[in-house]
């Protein structure tokens, strides 16, 4: 049956929860994300050298091929998501206070939502020429 040092209640037992809800998928996220930032960081490296010593067209027609804009939205919106993930983490562990809690949470939440939009509308634009 259950095991004399489960910390669960009946009803998260019954439900299959543990007492922090989510914290498996969020820990599979995060390494995930921090698994694939890996191969795209190599490829941002190997795209940001094949950049130096050209003019700016030159750079700009590079950023704009759909291949190259593909993997850096990729890049972004992966290292956006483990930043989220990751931050809440230390929020949800190191903020004790629940006003600073939820007002961290969701100032948090609309960094990332902005820094990730900001990044992928130019990456949009250059690819798009528009």
């Amino acid at each position: 049956m259950n095991a004399p040092h489960d910390m669960r209640t009946p009803a998260r037992r019954v439900r299959g929860l543990g007492p922090a809800r989510s914290g498996t998928a969020d820990f599979w996220h995060q390494r995930l994300t921090g698994f694939a930032g890996i191969f795209l960081s190599i490829a941002l490296i190997v795209i940001v050298i094949s950049l130096l010593g050209r003019s700016h067209a030159a750079a700009v027609q590079i950023l704009g091929s759909p291949v190259v804009a593909i993997v850096m939205l990729l890049f972004i919106l992966t290292g956006v998501y483990h930043m989220w993930i990751g931050m809440q983490e230390i929020i949800l562990d190191y903020v004790h206070d629940d006003k600073y809690k939820f007002l961290s949470l969701m100032l948090n939440t609309f960094f990332c939502v902005a820094i990730g939009l900001a990044s992928a509308f130019a990456i949009l634009k250059l690819s798009f020429g528009v």
